[in-house]
């Protein structure tokens, strides 16, 4: 499966301390691990990914369709000094949102070092430079403080409340100005 080719011909990017590139099959071990985290469970939500095929099918039918069809999506962070995956961030079209949505997680050990805002930042960057996105948007749980307040770092702000479809947990609704 080829993907089209945009400004950046691998949809690869780099920060100072990070290496961001689209997720692929090949990450199907990282994703079942991250989706697994009990962290991402209460933040983000259980995403059915029990074993490491489901993560392969959710990369594959979720992630890949969405960069192969925009250019932009869900990227993988590794980092430069050690070659490790530490997490992923991205910028998402979500069903009962008129805006893409950015979104990150790491895994535990890796948060507190500022890679999730760096990350954010670049994704941030590449959605409104690269691709001529007007707006950008996250929603974040009403306990997830700490990314209550990157969101704000990264210069959205606070709308609303929304409920996305199929969902029960009332979220805060952020939004680029």
């Amino acid at each position: 499966m080829s993907l089209k080719k945009h400004q950046n011909a691998d949809n690869t990017y780099e920060t100072e301390r990070l290496i961001l590139r689209p997720m692929s099959a090949e990450d199907r071990d990282f994703v079942f691990e991250l989706y697994n985290r009990p962290k991402f469970i209460q933040h983000i939500g259980n995403r059915n990914v029990n074993s490491v095929e489901d993560a392969e099918n959710y990369i594959l039918n979720r992630f890949a369709p969405q960069i192969e069809r925009l250019g932009y999506g869900n990227y993988l962070l590794v980092t430069k000094d050690n070659n490790e995956k530490i997490g992923a961030v991205g910028i998402f079209e979500r069903e009962g949102l008129d805006v893409v949505d950015i979104g990150y997680s790491l895994l535990e050990e890796f948060e507190g070092k500022g890679y999730a805002f760096e990350a954010a930042q670049k994704v941030k960057s590449i959605g409104m430079d690269n691709f001529g996105l007007s707006k950008i948007s996250a929603i974040i749980s009403k306990d997830n403080l700490s990314s209550q307040k990157l969101i704000e770092k990264l210069g959205l702000k606070f709308k609303k409340h929304v409920t996305l479809p199929g969902e029960t947990e009332e979220l805060n609704y952020y939004e680029t100005e």
